[in-house]
């Protein structure tokens, strides 16, 4: 059986007619970190949009290529028009480089994507809460205060909040934007040492442009230049 979790072949993307990928082709293995790295504006976070299709709500942005994406034990092409966009944006969740809870309590903010798919029951959602709360090392720090406002966390609780909230659906693929970039060393040290321990459960690809985050916590390297991968 093939290691490979998500495939990539021919990929294009443009922008108001200027060209941001060109003949993307690479493979990411499943259980890994890989780290996207590369000066800034050559397309790393475009390149996350393209695995989950977040970027289809940007005007005038056009991609070609394929995207194959091992979901629930076999490979699916993620353009497909099977492919409920639902259904992958909960395999495949995105987190994103500033820290934004919603305005509402820790518990909802967490409990707000089973709501937005159709989950009722309390029990349910309370324990699913909790769970994704444990799995982003955070539970013991807010388990008292749950009912707080998200907002009055700090920056790298507010953060490890973010990465709680997209776990709480169980995806297989986690993608992150850099997200130690407005943390201070203690939160980054606090989200590398989750990331590291997520592992085991996800595929995960983080783009980042510290080095010294790259060498602790990656598996392996991607580096882009000029929207095209370079190395890795």
């Amino acid at each position: 059986m093939s290691n490979t979790k998500i495939r990539v072949e021919n990929l294009y993307f443009s922008y108001r007619g200027r060209s941001v990928l060109r003949d993307v082709s690479v493979g990411f293995a499943r259980n890994a970190i890989t780290a996207l790295t590369g000066p800034s504006g050559v397309g790393k976070s475009t390149f996350l949009t393209t695995l989950n299709r977040l970027w289809e709500s940007t005007r005038d942005a056009t991609m070609q290529g394929r995207v194959e994406i091992e979901l629930q034990g076999r490979m699916r092409d993620v353009y497909d028009r099977g492919m409920p966009l639902t259904e992958l944006r909960k395999k495949v969740a995105m987190v994103f480089q500033a820290p934004n809870p919603l305005p509402m309590s820790i518990a909802k903010n967490i409990a707000f994507p089973l709501k937005l798919a159709g989950e009722r029951h309390r029990t349910v959602v309370a324990g699913r809460v909790e769970q994704a709360l444990r799995m982003a090392n955070l539970w013991h720090e807010v388990k008292d205060r749950l009912q707080d406002d998200a907002r009055t966390l700090s920056g790298g609780q507010q953060q490890r909040l973010c990465i709680a909230r997209a776990l709480v659906l169980e995806p297989e693929v986690l993608l992150l934007d850099e997200p130690t970039s407005s943390l201070d060393p203690a939160a980054t040290d606090a989200v590398e040492e989750l990331l590291t321990g997520l592992k085991e459960r996800l595929t995960i690809l983080v783009v980042s442009h510290y080095l010294e985050q790259v060498v602790r916590i990656s598996d392996r390297v991607v580096r882009f230049a000029d929207g095209t991968i370079v190395a890795g």
